[in-house]
């Protein structure tokens, strides 16, 4: 029998309820947010695994942008979460940020991935993340340019 402390998806979709409870809840952006979330975990996981690791000295770099990559995944995650007087321009530079990271950090995790299991799986998870961030990114960029109303707040900033 194995016991399971941490089930991804059901954590993923409470947060997600949580934000549709919320009295004016903005649901563009409650799956990235929970990705997000998600990354950052998986980001310290990674870290933590490379430390482990016999030769640790070659794969300081990747610590690095684990540690840093988890931090800027945790505060967009934060930001995402909250819905009441969001700034727009904060939330689109976070996400250019997290997509930055995560980018950097799949590159230099797939340069492991063959040595080292976990740096495969957390190549995967980034390049799915990087992805979101983009795409929430151009979906309020191509909301600003209908006309429509906005993602997190009411002014956007440059398009990607």
């Amino acid at each position: 029998m194995s016991l399971v402390l941490f089930n991804t998806e059901v954590h993923m979709n409470e947060l997600q309820t949580m934000m549709a409870a919320h009295p004016r809840p903005d649901t563009f952006g409650q799956e990235t947010a929970a990705h997000v979330a998600l990354c950052a975990q998986i980001c310290v996981s990674c870290a933590d695994a490379c430390l482990a690791e016999p030769m640790v000295e070659h794969l300081r770099r990747c610590i690095r942008l684990n540690l840093d990559c988890a931090d800027i995944c945790g505060a967009t995650a934060r930001i995402l979460t909250r819905q009441t007087e969001t700034n727009s321009s904060v939330v689109q530079a976070l996400l250019r940020a997290c997509a930055a990271a995560c980018r950097q950090c799949m590159e230099e995790c797939a340069r492991h991935a063959d040595m080292h299991e976990h740096c495969r799986i957390c190549a995967e998870h980034w390049r799915a993340c990087a992805e979101m961030c983009e795409g929430l990114i151009r979906a309020g960029s191509r909301l600003a340019g209908e006309g429509k109303a906005l993602p997190y707040g009411t002014q956007m900033t440059e398009a990607m």
